[in-house]
């Protein structure tokens, strides 16, 4: 769970504490509670912490043991089955598995993007080789259509607000071999201190997927293979991620774009993608370092850089607000141009499985 400026909201320890000390190194986001350091390290530490300038975390320093606290060499990987693993979660049937369908068969899939944003659904179907028959997408702000059809000559079909698209609308667009989305996560995300939850403001558009993805689905008698994805964050009420589970039939897999991309995004996935469960592994195509993303003549000051969000100051990293790119001996920040290279994030990557190429009705 991250705030404003892209750091930890609690402690990384005990998940707590009323003081809390930032970490310097601008790739970390970790924060430590006064207590935490007073009890485990040992007495006086925090007050040590304090009068270093800058201070590493006992995560970016190289010797693991430090006090009581310890290191593990998998921490990583234990942190991943933390937000996967839960005893409380449902057993859902697994999905339906499609046999490969054989070239000669194949032809372009059609595809119906939901809260679409800058069309990046469509633009890592193409990185993929995937050939799109049709792309409708519906999405409200102006800019990010604009984006949209600039970047891709009008390939793009255009329409209404998610809670105005019909039945008539779907089976008139279709029919669909992909679904895909991710309602806004203003009042999900546990960030927001006057966040309304799943059932209440934006929270509720959750539902307008669920009503357009059954919509979608083929029926009973039909075996054309079809496929769907549902993104939002992972800071949530438990709650809300249960509910969420419940009606799509299925439990999330929890997916960080630093593995394919310059910038942390961690996120939720539920959808019935083959080998969605299995590690991300970076193609070699994959801008991994923010050096990749910038233009000619700028200097990235990191490799990675922290959660980037609509707010301005995520673009300034570390406790100090630094900026992340020196042009011309000056400090500067992310162009757009910059923002948008590195904006095809995870929630499309996601795609990026060889499953999905023999399954579906591809040309």
């Amino acid at each position: 769970m991250y705030d404003e400026d892209g750091y930890q909201s609690y402690c990384t320890v005990c998940c707590e504490g009323r003081e809390l000390l930032l970490c310097s190194n601008t790739s970390c986001c970790r924060c430590f509670c006064v207590e935490c350091l007073e009890v485990l390290v040992g007495t006086g530490t925090a007050e040590d912490a304090k009068l270093k300038e800058p201070w590493s975390c006992y995560m970016c320093l190289p010797q693991r043991c430090h006090g009581v606290l310890r290191r593990r060499k998998d921490w990583n990987m234990r942190l991943q089955d933390f937000f996967t693993t839960d005893p409380d979660l449902e057993e859902f049937e697994p999905p339906k598995l499609y046999p490969a369908i054989p070239a000669a068969r194949r032809r372009p899939i059609r595809v119906l993007s939901l809260f679409d944003g800058i069309a990046t659904g469509y633009l890592v179907l193409k990185e993929l080789g995937i050939k799109v028959e049709k792309y409708v997408a519906s999405e409200v702000c102006s800019e990010s259509i604009a984006v949209g059809t600039v970047k891709h000559e009008g390939h793009i079909k255009y329409v209404d607000d998610v809670r105005n698209i019909t039945k008539g609308d779907v089976d008139e667009w279709g029919p669909f071999d992909l679904v895909i989305g991710g309602s806004p996560c203003n009042d999900l995300s546990c960030v927001n201190p006057v966040r309304k939850g799943l059932f209440e403001g934006t929270g509720r558009l959750f539902f307008e997927f669920y009503r357009l993805l059954n919509h979608s689905r083929p029926e009973e008698c039909d075996n054309r293979p079809f496929f769907w994805m549902f993104e939002n964050v992972v800071a949530m009420e438990v709650g809300d991620k249960r509910d969420i589970s419940r009606f799509l039939e299925c439990n999330p897999v929890m997916i960080d774009a630093i593995k394919v991309s310059a910038a942390h995004r961690a996120r939720y996935f539920w959808g019935n993608l083959p080998g969605m469960n299995r590690p991300v592994i970076a193609s070699k195509n994959d801008k991994l370092e923010l050096q990749d993303c910038l233009e000619f003549s700028r200097t990235a000051k990191l490799k990675k850089v922290q959660t980037i969000t609509t707010k301005s100051n995520s673009i300034r990293q570390g406790k100090n607000q630094l900026s992340p790119v020196v042009m011309n001996g000056k400090d500067d920040v992310l162009w757009c141009t910059e923002l948008e290279r590195n904006g095809d994030t995870v929630e499309m990557r996601n795609l990026r499985h060889e499953d999905l190429r023999l399954s579906c009705p591809l040309h």
